[in-house]
């Protein structure tokens, strides 16, 4: 079974950084559009960042010039670098990705379990 798992969130003062890793488990033949959302207390998830297989970028308004998206396709593994961080971007992280298991000839959009980041001091 195909599975996205984070790590990296946690609590950090205002102006810190933090990096989150998503990592691709299982038998995995294609890791297309790799992202990260995030979702706020009382607020709908939003995009934070893509990435596409060719390197091109977007992102959110809020956190261009502070935050990089990059991705080791070998590795089935993407990232988010978060400097200056801020009090808003507190929010549970979720990494998403088009994933085509090996065998298979779909594609499945799957979500990752969620990481906590929290900014404050």
């Amino acid at each position: 079974q195909v599975q996205l798992v984070e790590s990296g969130g946690g609590l950090v003062q205002p102006g810190g950084s933090l990096r989150l890793s998503c990592v691709a488990s299982g038998s995995i033949f294609s890791f297309n559009v790799p992202g990260w959302y995030r979702q706020a207390p009382g607020k709908q998830r939003e995009l934070v960042a893509v990435i596409t297989s060719g390197g091109s970028t977007n992102y959110a308004d809020s956190v261009k010039g502070r935050f990089t998206i990059s991705r080791d396709n070998a590795k089935g593994t993407v990232y988010l670098q978060m400097n200056s961080l801020k009090p808003e971007d507190t929010a549970v992280y979720y990494c998403n990705a088009k994933i085509r298991p090996l065998g298979r000839r779909e594609e499945f959009d799957i979500w990752g379990q969620g990481t906590q980041v929290t900014v404050s001091s």
